[in-house]
């Protein structure tokens, strides 16, 4: 029987191993949802697999129980038993039937039922691929939202109530390794010092694991020797080989981090102290390199923004920030019933629509969109071809006019509240974010070193901007504009607007704006991007003209929208 179990155990490994369809799980929460139904399935499956078993074996120790008892009584006086006759034939019954009866019950296969579920199920997991995009998705969110390995390995994230099965939340210490070799393989010693400290604090603290200290010892003391410290790996060598004794590489790399620090030494006492501070600017280098790769002025700049240490307007520029019911120019849908509207930025003009689609409309829009999500692509510019990019990580999907009534709408909606001809706009597009959902600052419109951006469409270039967010994000996801400091945070049901071009045709680079990873929550929006043909006769007012086409309500408003 054990060897029966060892066989499944082996089979679904391998099946778990061999999966060959490939989806990018990852880049999309929306989806992934559709993998706790599979797993919830496969559970299901596997607990009636051990009731089987169970049952099987409830049969087996039964039959023991009973012919244990049989034969201590015949075995004390064996003639005498089998001098009945009853008895003798129930002997050679038992021997020649039942025992191959018994026989064929121990070998009938109980785990048919589940293997065949699980390898029709098996299309839809995700691969290796996906267990690394989430793993840099986690390192992403640490170093973006500044956050520490024990916060995350506890599960204690902004917007998370740990009130509810906080085990769920939390990461063992081969989670930790885990994401530590992941790193490891990608030579970000500085993501697989950290985590494997982490692996090392949760053992040492007494965590029930599998886990090998000496195999994490062995990564730890060659990433912290990778960013220069000496004294550091030296120390995690020392304690690797008090817990084995005879680990080559740790006597090895014993023998020449103790030549390396004897050498660092003789040069600080030759050069008077210089060779120490030279070492520790290396050391210093070396371990921020990763960091230092990453975070560029515009770099920081997004992180801090994402972080919300976005920059505050002045008093006077606050107070021309308005909200104001809106009604565009006395347009005759909105005459009765103008919609809320909320300056966010000024400069470029930012304004978001409070309640502007309903929560069945959403449930619509998604219900469309999510069988046909795919990975979301950029524009290359140097192959003029759409590709995808580890800086984006969401899928998408487009919603065309006229194949539901919800969609027609929506786009009737923003052309009468932008007074812009949306027969030119591309299709409406739904995008649903992953694990650390992403999209790093870009412009939306076409710049002049790109004059073929939108050459096949044949509608000139984006003159403007429509955002739904369909969902609330309980911690990141902010949509921030990284060249202003302005930061606007997803809210559901509400939109926002804005121009990518001046009335001259020229792009606005102020535009310039990022989607932040989302931490904790499902992001889901959709857009839709307006092209300049079609809006030769239109004119975009100013925030002047705009206030002045319906009551301004005092900005303190807001509160009550």
């Amino acid at each position: 029987m054990e060897r029966r179990a060892v066989c499944v155990l082996l089979w679904i490994s391998c099946l778990l191993r061999c999966g060959v369809s490939h989806n990018d799980f990852f880049t999309s929460i929306g989806q992934m949802t559709d993998l706790l139904f599979t797993e919830k399935d496969l559970v299901t499956s596997l607990k009636d697999y051990i009731s089987a078993e169970e049952s099987k074996l409830e049969q087996v120790k039964q039959w023991a129980e009973k012919l244990d008892s049989l034969t201590l009584t015949a075995t004390k006086d064996p003639e005498g038993f089998l001098g009945h006759p009853v008895n003798a034939f129930k002997l050679m019954k038992r021997l020649n039937t039942e025992w191959g009866d018994l026989e064929n019950l121990v070998l009938k296969d109980m785990s048919e039922r589940f293997i065949s579920n699980l390898t029709i199920q098996r299309q839809h997991f995700p691969n290796e691929e996906d267990q690394t995009g989430a793993a840099k998705a986690l390192l992403r969110l640490q170093d973006t939202y500044q956050l520490d390995t024990h916060s995350i390995s506890t599960g204690n994230l902004p917007g998370v109530d740990l009130g509810g099965l906080p085990f769920m939340n939390s990461m063992t210490a081969e989670d930790c390794l885990e994401l530590g070799k992941i790193a490891y393989s990608e030579s970000d010693y500085y993501h697989t010092e950290l985590w494997m400290v982490q692996a090392l604090r949760q053992l040492d603290e007494g965590e029930e694991s599998e886990v090998d200290t000496a195999n994490v010892l062995d990564y730890l003391s060659y990433s912290v020797y990778q960013q220069g410290e000496l004294e550091k790996a030296l120390e995690y060598t020392r304690r690797l080989l008090q817990l084995d004794a005879g680990h080559q590489r740790a006597n090895g790399n014993l023998k020449y981090f103790e030549f390396q620090l004897a050498k660092r030494m003789e040069a600080q006492a030759d050069e008077g102290g210089k060779g120490k501070d030279s070492a520790e600017r290396g050391k210093r280098e070396t371990k921020s390199k990763t960091v230092e790769n990453d975070f560029l002025p515009e770099k920081r700049k997004y992180e801090r923004l994402c972080r919300g240490d976005g920059l505050k307007m002045t008093p006077r520029r606050q107070s021309r920030m308005f909200c104001r019911y809106f009604d565009n120019n006395r347009h005759p849908r909105y005459l009765i019933g103008p919609v809320k509207q909320e300056d966010e930025w000024d400069r470029p003009n930012i304004v978001r629509f409070h309640d502007i689609i309903s929560d069945g409309e959403i449930a619509k829009v998604k219900q469309l969109a999510k069988p046909r999500l795919r990975r979301a692509t950029v524009h290359n510019p140097e192959t003029g071809e759409l590709t995808t990019a580890h800086y984006r990580v969401s899928k998408s999907a487009w919603l065309i006019e006229h194949e539901h009534p919800v969609v027609d709408r929506i786009n009737q909606r923003i052309e009468d509240l932008t007074g812009l001809e949306i027969g030119t706009a591309e299709d409406l597009q739904v995008a649903n974010y992953g694990v650390g959902g992403q999209y790093e600052p870009h412009y939306d419109f076409g710049r002049k070193d790109e004059p073929d951006a939108f050459e096949e469409l044949g509608t000139g270039n984006r003159i403007a901007t429509w955002l739904f967010y369909m969902s609330d994000v309980a911690a990141g996801g902010a949509t921030v504009f990284t060249e202003v400091g302005a930061a606007v945070r997803p809210m559901k049901g509400t939109a926002v607007f804005w121009y990518n071009l001046f009335p001259s045709g020229e792009g606005d680079y102020s535009t310039r704006h990022a989607a932040c990873p989302v931490l904790v929550g499902n992001k889901w929006v959709s857009n839709k991007w307006i092209h300049e043909r079609g809006q030769e006769f239109r004119r975009r007012c100013s925030l002047q003209e705009m206030d002045r086409q319906s009551p301004v309500l005092p900005h303190l408003l807001h509160h009550l929208l």
